[in-house]
């Protein structure tokens, strides 16, 4: 179920992934797949794998949490579909979370490059290859973040919104923005597209969201209807 009918804010759409896990016996493993593989299609029907027979180059920059291990999804199932595909880890390699790192392991496995942005890293570098007509992947901070983005995360943000010509993708929300209130501190992604799942977040609605998401498309990570009915009804008691 995913809808642009309802928004959920950050308690709910953990809820969701909770129960999920907890009282459908859904792998959280199977739901990071669905949500990456569904996000991944989505970017294959928007921007296509070739620009004049040329493989698309792909550029996705992953944090070290499961919006990261969303990235790497993406990343398999985008080399599948025929892009160049080429991943930056952003953060403590040593951090990552279980379902993240069983990922990361499957894309080292098929040899895409994952080259790890840590304190102290010469981010500017990262881009001076990049070329006009790349897609950006944003898959760094998820729903879980608050606050101002910590080094070196706020730089490749910044390094990210300075790029002209590329189309810039955040996986469920832009990397750097409150999904309850639609603010953000430092360092906010501006995409052109969002890939949000199961549902809008309560925050897209702000004015100061707006410049950041582009255009929001809801994709589904195939959690059970009456589970997602369930948390909105608990919001709706709790009223």
């Amino acid at each position: 179920m995913a809808s642009h009918d309802f928004t959920l804010t950050r308690a709910q759409s953990r809820r969701v992934d909770e129960l999920a896990v907890d009282e459908f016996k859904m792998p959280s493993l199977v739901l990071m797949e669905n949500a990456g593989r569904n996000a991944a299609d989505c970017i294959e029907r928007r921007y296509g794998s070739t620009v004049e027979s040329q493989p698309r180059s792909v550029k996705i920059f992953c944090g070290a949490g499961n919006n990261g291990g969303d990235g790497f999804v993406i990343a398999r199932h985008l080399c599948n579909a025929g892009f160049d595909v080429r991943l930056w880890l952003v953060g403590d390699r040593s951090r990552i979370t279980h379902d993240a790192g069983v990922n990361l392991a499957i894309v080292s496995a098929m040899q895409l490059p994952v080259e790890d942005v840590v304190e102290g890293h010469d981010v500017g570098r990262i881009f001076d290859g990049f070329t006009q007509g790349d897609i950006i992947v944003d898959a760094m901070l998820g729903t879980g973040f608050s606050g101002n983005v910590r080094s070196p995360m706020a730089s490749v943000i910044s390094g990210i919104n300075a790029l002209q010509g590329c189309r810039v993708v955040s996986i469920d929300v832009p990397s750097g923005l409150d999904c309850d209130t639609g603010q953000h501190g430092n360092a906010c992604v501006r995409a052109d597209l969002t890939v949000t799942f199961v549902a809008a977040k309560s925050g897209f609605a702000s004015s100061e969201a707006q410049s950041n998401l582009g255009e929001v498309v809801v994709a589904d990570i195939g959690a059970p209807t009456s589970l997602i009915k369930r948390v909105l009804m608990e919001r709706a008691g709790d009223s």
